[in-house]
């Protein structure tokens, strides 16, 4: 529904009342009020006045006495103020004389023309100052902003008062009464009544303690301030709304509780934080909301709230109240999680896009089929592609509009949480790809949220990406600091999500990235480096290690930036301190590696060193090797099809390259569908080619055999210490043969930290090598081999080493003895000790 204009009126009467009272002196202020004659203008203010003060009455509990306000000022209750005791001394002084008793000056309730015109502009910074209840001379004010109401009514034990109109949707009145008693409303529109409670006697929400650390950027729990959260605020249910908007003028809340009308909401300002807050009683888990801000030139617009932790399913854009009822179940999971760190555990990850993995399935019907699925291939972990709500599909989740909502495409927030519970309860962690880089502009989401640059970068040469057409954030603001690190914690604590894969690290980190001179100005030491950006990354790091035990951060960060994966205090040859993750995808590994086996056989000898290129900073940072959508996307070709050759050979060709991948250092990562040789590639539209599998299809068998290569690749790569325990360290690894260029073959030992090898050999040639000799260590009896990606039941040739291979004394490749091996084409083989 369009939200409707606030009403302009016409300016407010003055009472005759407050006219008279603003006129007595000090002198006459002491006495009793007399009646005094009037002009005939003036007897014509005092019927008008008379008029509406008989419309406010006092009824009291089995009494029938009113008590009718003249002049629009209601009489004073009780007996006078009189002035303090005046001691001996004082009393005998030269012409001192005790005052006489001085009685309070009855106001008129009803709001001065500036309040009015600022609550009817949205602009008012303090709506609590002045509407609800009030002790002022003369009793208690009470002032009601309801628009569109008939009437409005005060409600408080026996006491039942109507409110005088005002105009404008403004009702007051004067209640003779010493103290502030609480109240509700009865509020009148054409054809109903509704007994409500008074939003604006309610005191903030947010302490001192969330107010100081919103102030320094600091809340690490950042959600549990902002954002709407259904609570219970002094005995009342209600929703407790608050949002960071520095620049407005004015801040209203709107939604299907009000009609989309934010009018009569105003928030008010919690001082120089920027923080706007309100409590709505009666409003409830579910409602639709926004913001209704009224930038600095005067123009509104209406905002999510950029904390909603849930929102409407796109293209609608609303927020929606949110309160979690979910209990886990996956403590055995969270208790073991932290028992050793990531980059010395197995690790090898399926990498999912939730909305297309089986297209129409929701959260919780994913959690039937997910989890069993990649537990049956023996992955150890999921990542899941951006679940953060996004406007368009077609941008994969990696242009976020809800940062703290998970998409409400699949389900809500809770049977996010159950996809999780089950994943955990399945033996699976879950890595979820996080986008704090950018955002889109989008005129209702975070684009010059208050009417000025505020989560972006005020100079638009840093703010604008040449690449996406997006926002970068200001990593200088400490709020934005906070509301990131934030959302790191947030994702990892509220959803017991275990590590979150960082995008576009490289854009974040140089100032010049995808940008031509004169397009970006140096940091204050004349460098590239975005220093802000920097300090956002130690910290995000620093705190999520910090809070969250067994969490393990991934940065994809493609260059080669020094100490991504070290400790952030921890200095390195560029005088930064590391940038704090636990792993770098390895993005150079992944390019040489498949330009080398897209090229036709014939060729790879002139092109050997793109496969062995790999060893030489493999240990400079804690690595995943990734095959991911981005390869798969786009003109690049699914997996399978960017291999030479036939049908076999492409297909020989992954295989080979599988088994070469899960027994090089680092952990693995594979996006959906290359597990089954899909032969086309991804689109976000209709998911992987499940039918590949089906027993009807006629070419099934091939791509079954590759899946069960996928599996057998994960159970041997989990019982095999060797290929993860020293993933980071040069002792975990050594050469057999990296020259045999003209071989087209690759030869290492993978070590356990006791020494234990396994032997991996690959041959990128479309021929059979028989009784090819390779250097072994001579402490091992017998070799056998545990896996072959040529066999026939992932549909290879089935040349195989079958027997136990014994060394022979006859030393090689620098070793003391050697193997004999049969290598098959197009494939690689593992041996362990026999």
């Amino acid at each position: 529904m369009t939200p409707r204009p606030s009403s302009s009126g016409p300016e407010p009467r003055k009472t005759t009342g407050k006219k008279t009272a603003g006129k007595k002196t000090a002198k006459a202020a002491d006495k009793p009020v007399a009646k005094k004659p009037v002009s005939k203008k003036a007897a014509a203010k005092k019927a008008v006045s008379k008029k509406a003060a008989a419309q406010k009455a006092v009824a009291q509990k089995g009494a029938a006495q009113k008590a009718v306000a003249q002049k629009g000022v209601a009489k004073k209750k009780g007996t006078p103020k009189t002035a303090p005791e005046r001691t001996a001394t004082q009393q005998a002084a030269p012409r001192e004389a005790a005052a006489p008793p001085r009685a309070e000056v009855a106001v008129s309730p009803a709001l001065d023309a500036g309040d009015r015109e600022r609550l009817l502009a949205g602009t008012h910074h303090d709506p609590h100052a002045v509407l609800g209840a009030h002790r002022v001379p003369g009793g208690v004010a009470f002032r009601a902003f309801r628009p569109y109401a008939l009437a409005v009514t005060v409600l408080s034990g026996t006491l039942r008062v109507e409110l005088h109109d005002d105009g404008d949707g403004f009702f007051s009145g004067l209640v003779p009464l010493g103290e502030v008693p609480l109240h509700r409303l009865l509020v009148a529109y054409e054809g109903t009544e509704q007994e409500v409670e008074d939003p604006y006697r309610f005191l903030p929400t947010l302490g001192e303690l969330d107010l100081h650390l919103l102030g320094e950027g600091r809340h690490e729990q950042l959600w549990r301030a902002l954002g709407a959260h259904p609570a219970t605020h002094d005995g009342v249910a209600g929703t407790r709304f608050a949002v960071w908007a520095p620049n407005a003028r004015g801040v209203r809340v709107a939604g299907g509780f009000n009609f989309w009308d934010g009018t009569g909401h105003p928030m008010r300002s919690l001082g120089s934080t920027g923080v706007w807050e309100l409590f709505l009683p009666g409003v409830g888990a579910g409602e639709l909301y926004k913001f209704e801000i009224t930038r600095p030139d005067g123009s509104r617009t209406f905002r999510a709230d950029p904390l909603a932790r849930r929102t409407e399913v796109p293209p609608a854009t609303s927020s929606v109240v949110h309160a979690s009822d979910y209990t886990w179940g996956d403590q055995e999971w969270l208790a073991h999680r932290a028992d050793a760190p990531a980059h010395e555990a197995p690790m090898s990850v399926y990498e999912v896009h939730l909305p297309s993995w089986r297209p129409g399935l929701t959260y919780r019907e994913l959690a039937e089929q997910l989890p069993a699925y990649v537990a049956d291939l023996g992955f150890t972990h999921v990542e899941l592609m951006p679940v953060a709500e996004h406007p368009f599909g077609g941008s994969w989740g990696y242009q976020v509009t809800g940062f703290y909502a998970p998409t409400a495409r699949l389900g809500d927030p809770d049977d996010f949480k159950y996809l999780i519970d089950r994943l955990h309860r399945a033996g699976i962690g879950v890595l979820m790809d996080w986008v704090p880089a950018h955002f889109p502009r989008d005129d209702w989401a975070l684009a010059e949220f208050d009417g000025r640059p505020l989560y972006e970068h005020s100079d638009p040469l840093r703010a604008a990406h040449p690449d996406w057409g997006t926002l970068e954030f200001d990593f200088g603001r400490r709020e934005v600091r906070n509301f990131l690190v934030a959302n790191a914690v947030y994702w990892c604590e509220e959803f017991h999500i275990d590590g979150l894969r960082v995008d576009a690290v490289a854009s974040m980190l140089y100032l010049d990235y995808s940008r031509e001179p004169g397009q970006w100005t140096p940091n204050e030491h004349g460098g590239r480096e975005n220093l802000d950006a920097v300090a956002f990354i130690q910290e995000m790091n620093a705190t999520l290690y910090r809070r969250v035990p067994g969490v393990v951060t991934v940065a994809e960060e493609s260059t080669a930036w020094d100490g991504v994966t070290r400790a952030t205090h921890h200095k390195g040859p560029s005088g930064f301190g590391g940038l704090g993750f636990g792993l770098k995808w390895n993005m150079g590994w992944m390019h040489d590696s498949l330009e080398y086996m897209s090229r036709e056989p014939v060729h790879r000898a002139h092109h050997h060193g793109e496969l062995t290129f790999s060893m030489v900073y493999a240990y400079s940072e804690n690595y995943v090797l990734p095959i991911s959508h981005d390869e798969v996307v786009h003109g690049k070709k699914s997996l399978v099809s960017k291999m030479p050759g036939d049908w076999w050979q492409q297909r020989a060709n992954e295989r080979a390259y599988l088994g070469y991948m899960w027994a090089h250092p680092g952990k693995q990562l594979l996006f959906m569908g290359q597990e089954f040789a899909q032969g086309a590639e991804w689109s976000e539209a209709h998911g992987p080619d499940w039918w590949l599998l089906d027993p009807e299809y006629g070419a099934a068998a091939d791509h079954r055999g590759v899946r069960d290569l996928v599996r057998d690749l994960n159970t041997v790569y989990r019982g095999t210490p060797a290929l993860w325990r020293r993933d980071t360290h040069p002792s975990g690894f050594a050469w057999v043969v990296g020259d045999a260029a003209d071989d087209d073959v690759l030869a290492f030992l993978r070590l356990d930290a006791d020494g234990t090898p396994l032997l991996a050999v690959s041959n990128f040639a479309p021929v059979v090598r028989s009784g090819y000799r390779l250097g072994v260590p001579d402490d091992v009896p017998a070799w056998h081999e545990v896996l072959n990606t040529d066999a026939a039941r992932y549909g290879g040739g089935d040349v195989v080493n079958p027997d136990p291979v014994k060394p022979e004394p006859q030393g090689w490749h620098g070793r003391p003895a050697s193997i004999r091996l049969t290598l098959p084409p197009l494939a690689t083989v593992w041996l362990r000790p026999a």
